[in-house]
């Protein structure tokens, strides 16, 4: 790893200790959204991660860092970054959001599209002047704040993936609005909602054609960065339950002594060197140019189902003492739910490895 990268890495884990941590069961409990804990990553370059120049690699490094903390939160600043990257990618100013003075927000999901991106009906029709866009996005990360919006719709009805194009979409505007925020099982630091578009001004950012291949890039490296953030979540997890079980003492002698134990929490770590193992190969290929979307896939698939058995194996290594709020493990096993369904479920992981290994 470069320099850089070690100070990204190091900046994020003073940043998840000082601002992110301390914080993270409010925001759960009270199910607010923390803009300003946005504003103050930006500051401290962590939304950077995702510009041009950055690889995937030192991107998911930073959010496997700042997941331990919460993976709401995470994922909320994961987006964010994205946003930022896209724009600059595409010849747009991103300091707005870098700074978080404007919230970004990845708009693919509808309410009757989600894992088959290329079903969506939002539509985008040029009007001479421009584009307008009409339609509902759902399941939209920091929709409950966003300004910022990638949206992707279909400029020519009946012609599938082919049509897709995105754009670039600014709030407030005359019918833009976002739904209320939804209420979950976790996960509110997020502010999902979903998103109305009803004759919004719109400039094209990815144009039909390219816009489905951008969103499926986008997809892949999703894939490998919600996989960083389990590894995230089980290391911190793992990290508490031996602590817990060094300290703590039954029948006379510390918990760590006791064998069944020691092989539980032993599996947990070599689980935990598995996922990275599948998450850092996947963000290398896509550092490198290759198809990953085979190695996403097998990361995405692997990481969240191992921290949601592991972190269940950390909190019952500490007793009722893991269910404590003041610990983020149960937390962190509610997140890893959420992990296995967003950008795409484990099924649709299965499918896409199935349909390589099978070809």
């Amino acid at each position: 790893m470069d320099g850089g990268g070690a100070r990204l890495n190091e900046a994020a884990r003073d940043f998840a200790a000082r601002e992110v941590e301390p914080h993270a069961a409010f925001w759960e409990r009270e199910r607010t959204f923390p803009k300003e804990a946005l504003r103050a990553a930006g500051a401290a370059g962590l939304a950077e991660v995702r510009l041009p120049g950055h690889l995937l690699v030192e991107a998911c490094e930073v959010f496997e860092e700042l997941a331990a903390a919460d993976y709401a939160f995470t994922f909320a600043l994961a987006c964010h970054a994205g946003a930022a990257g896209v724009l600059a990618r595409h010849g747009r100013d991103p300091e707005p959001v870098l700074r978080g003075d404007e919230v970004g927000a990845f708009c693919l999901t509808e309410p009757g599209a989600g894992t088959d991106a290329a079903a969506i009906t939002t539509a985008g029709r040029s009007d001479g002047d421009g584009w307008r866009v009409d339609g509902v996005k759902a399941w939209i990360t920091n929709g409950v704040a966003a300004s910022v919006f990638q949206l992707y719709a279909q400029t020519e009805v009946g012609s599938g993936h082919r049509g897709i194009a995105c754009f670039d979409v600014r709030g407030p505007q005359p019918g833009l609005a976002a739904g209320p925020p939804y209420g979950l099982t976790a996960g509110h630091a997020m502010g999902l909602s979903d998103i109305h578009f009803e004759n919004c001004e719109a400039r094209l950012l990815i144009p039909p054609g390219d816009g489905f291949k951008a969103a499926l890039r986008s997809i892949d490296s999703a894939r490998a960065i919600v996989a960083a953030m389990c590894c995230g979540m089980l290391g911190r997890g793992l990290e508490i339950a031996v602590a817990h079980v060094k300290q703590r003492r039954a029948f006379g002698r510390p918990l760590a002594e006791f064998q069944a134990l020691q092989w539980a929490l032993a599996e947990a770590a070599t689980d935990l060197e598995a996922a990275r193992g599948l998450t850092y190969t996947a963000a290398a290929a896509i550092d490198a140019g290759r198809d990953a979307t085979v190695a996403a896939a097998q990361a995405k698939k692997f990481a969240p189902a191992a921290a949601q058995r592991h972190l269940a194996t950390c909190i019952q290594a500490m007793g009722a003492e893991g269910l404590r709020d003041h610990h983020p493990l149960a937390r962190h096993l509610a997140c890893t739910k959420m992990a296995q369904i967003q950008d795409g479920t484990n099924e649709a992981q299965s499918l896409v490895i199935a349909r390589r290994l099978l070809a």
